[in-house]
């Protein structure tokens, strides 16, 4: 595979992404414009695949009170959605995604994908392959390869591209970035982020029993290349994200919210290395195995950057409850969020929550008496709605100016779920048994253009996967 420009986002872009979004004003028809290109003054034609839990919430702020279409509903499972047939019962609907695309392909202008992180790539690739514009909920994709190919095919497709971390169209990330560029925390070279997940099932040691398959569910479809495996409700809905075949664990999950903040505002690239210490997962055998290895309960991931500057810069993630040592500048009563971020700066340091919502100085007293620097990066408007409306807005100005646009393409989004999933390697080389012996517990050194470890080759195997069932990602 070739490289990506990890940079492709620039400071600069961050500033005008506010008013590109807003600057649309031309008017000409949907034809006139030609494939992938929609005029400003029409309604956005959109399909959407997984359309229960967060697809309700993606698809009603896409929707927007009849802003734009909602043309076709794809769900594997109809319990998951019941509540969006209701409401859009003039939309097609299917089980099978590539069925959608087939028969639609000429109705529809852009994609909302809400599926389990496995199928992530599968349902985006041939979308983007098809000139439809996509926005793919976070992770990016399951695994790092998958993610630098979607990457890449942002460029190829000219189609514009959002992932679904709301936060990056937040208030909170404005106003650190805001801070740092302003001086207020000097160099910042070490950053703790964490988050209080699970609140699904992980570190699981089996599941038993034998369950038959709801008749509303399609389960072959849900497993689609995953290996196949008898069907428990312990996997769905969402309590698949403790288990590799179709989550990333909490890393995964969080990581894409949380680690963005630092990522975007000390513009890091892809890890230099990482080192995880995990708590342990002790597994049985049941029914020959036919269940999939659990994301542990709690990890801690220490990366390590350079930033923008050429500096280095090191990072440390906490999941599972585990939280950094609470700074001695914050008093007893105040304490760490559940989610959150810390910026140890030369000059001061920064707490904030998740998205880098809330920030503050430490001591807290310093907010009072320290000048904030002014408000100097275009703010998008919306509070959560504001993210899919951002992307909408984008696509209806064509790939480019679009790309521009919008607050988290896949040119930015794809780096920032690779260092993300990065840290899944050591998490998941930990326990790696290598003939009778734990041999993972180590140090990995990344080559993050090549996405090769080079210091433990088995741990590769989890930069890319198996396809199993007849599927294929091309």
């Amino acid at each position: 595979m070739e490289t990506t420009d990890k940079s492709a986002v620039s400071r600069r872009d961050f500033i005008k992404t506010g008013s590109l979004v807003l600057g649309a004003a031309m008017i000409v028809p949907r034809h006139v414009l030609g494939r992938g290109f929609v005029a400003p003054s029409d309604k956005l034609n959109i399909a959407a695949v997984g359309v229960g839990g967060k697809g309700v919430v993606n698809l009603t702020q896409a929707y927007n009170n009849g802003s734009d279409n909602i043309v076709a509903l794809c769900d594997v499972d109809d319990r998951q959605a019941k509540e969006m047939r209701r409401q859009f019962p003039k939309a097609a609907y299917y089980k099978d995604f590539r069925v959608m695309l087939e028969k639609e392909k000429n109705n529809i202008d852009a994609v909302m994908v809400t599926t389990p992180d496995h199928l992530h790539a599968l349902v985006a690739l041939p979308a983007m392959q098809l000139g439809k514009h996509v926005y793919v909920e976070k992770p990016l994709a399951h695994n790092i390869a998958e993610a630098r190919l979607l990457t890449q095919a942002e460029v190829k497709y000219r189609v514009v591209t959002q992932m679904g971390n709301q936060g990056a169209s937040g208030e909170g990330i404005r106003q650190v970035q805001e801070w740092y560029d302003s001086g207020l925390l000097g160099e910042v070279n070490e950053v703790h982020v964490w988050s209080d997940r699970p609140l699904w099932p992980q570190g699981l040691q089996t599941l038993t029993g034998k369950h038959a398959i709801p008749k509303e569910l399609d389960f072959d479809l849900w497993l689609g290349p995953a290996p196949k495996r008898s069907y428990h409700p312990g996997l769905l809905p969402f309590k698949w994200r403790g288990w590799w075949e179709y989550g990333t664990g909490a890393l995964g999950d969080m990581g894409c919210h949380i680690m963005d903040v630092p990522f975007k505002v000390l513009g890091l690239g892809y890890p230099t290395e990482a080192h995880a210490s995990v708590s342990q997962v002790f597994f049985q055998d049941w029914e020959a195995a036919t269940l999939p290895d659990s994301c542990p309960a709690a990890s801690i991931i220490h990366f390590k950057y350079q930033n923008a500057k050429g500096q280095p810069v090191n990072m440390t993630w906490y999941d599972g409850g585990l939280q950094p040592t609470t700074p001695d500048e914050m008093t007893p009563s105040e304490g760490l969020p559940p989610n959150g971020m810390i910026f140890v700066g030369s000059k001061n340091k920064l707490v904030a929550e998740m998205w880098g919502s809330n920030p503050r100085l430490l001591p807290t007293s310093k907010m009072a008496e320290t000048t904030l620097p002014a408000k100097s990066l275009a703010r998008i408007p919306g509070a959560h709605e504001g993210h899919q409306q951002n992307w909408i807005k984008a696509c209806k100005m064509g790939y480019e100016e679009g790309r521009k646009a919008t607050t988290s393409p896949f040119s930015f989004a794809g780096p920032l779920t690779e260092t993300v999933l990065m840290g899944n390697l050591a998490v998941r080389s930990y326990n790696l048994k290598v003939g009778n012996k734990y041999v993972g517990r180590k140090k990995l050194i990344w080559d993050g253009p090549n996405m090769k470890i080079t210091n433990f080759d088995e741990a590769n195997q989890y930069v890319s996967r198996v396809y199993n069932n007849g599927w294929k990602l091309a």
